[in-house]
């Protein structure tokens, strides 16, 4: 299965992605581009490293979010592209890319969704106060952060905990997570075209 990363800024996600397909606890997986809203972002120094094409783009180049999913649709065409994995992309996804690729576009997001939506959800939680957060994968429509479930694991808020100290546990669950929902998808246990 061709996949597509979208990432903004470090990529560590993407990074765990790569290194599972290496390590083939990923299996039948290949990142076939990056695409990345943020020229100069780490991820795309991490993509060049592992030799893969990366798309990077400044959205004020272009005249609407249509303009610039247009250029991101062809690349993900030309690559054969069947699953678009959301790593840390801070735009919403438009209707262009909605239409080619509904279904097959998934989210990672640090809550138990339908808790704390949007930006900074581990400061959401932090500041409601809650006692568990954690992550979820989710396929992307729409709305924001609404698409269907696919997996989620809880993470306990510990007392003292700062934005740093649960983000931190956080992303290492992520780590986790995330190649293993790309692995049942891959396998056929997660069914595309919701």
């Amino acid at each position: 299965m061709k996949i597509a990363v979208f990432a903004s800024g470090s990529g560590s996600n993407f990074a765990e992605i790569v290194e599972a397909i290496r390590k083939q606890t990923l299996t039948d997986v290949e990142v076939a581009l990056l695409v990345c809203d943020k020229p100069g972002a780490h991820v795309t120094n991490r993509a060049a490293g592992y030799g893969i094409p990366f798309f990077a783009f400044n959205p004020k180049e272009y005249a609407d979010k249509a303009a610039y999913e247009v250029e991101i649709l062809t690349r993900l065409e030309e690559r054969g592209i069947e699953l678009v994995v959301l790593a840390g992309y801070m735009r919403l996804i438009g209707d262009t890319l909605l239409q080619a690729y509904g279904g097959r576009i998934i989210n990672l997001h640090p809550s138990l969704l339908p808790a704390f939506p949007g930006k900074d959800a581990i400061g959401q939680a932090l500041r409601a106060g809650v006692k568990i957060t954690g992550i979820t994968v989710h396929f992307v429509d729409e709305g924001l952060d609404s698409g269907p479930i696919i997996a989620q694991r809880p993470i306990p808020v510990q007392p003292g905990d700062t934005d740093q100290l649960l983000a931190a546990r956080i992303h290492e669950e992520e780590h986790r997570l995330l190649p293993e929902v790309i692995q049942s998808i891959a396998s056929g246990h997660v069914r595309l075209g919701v």
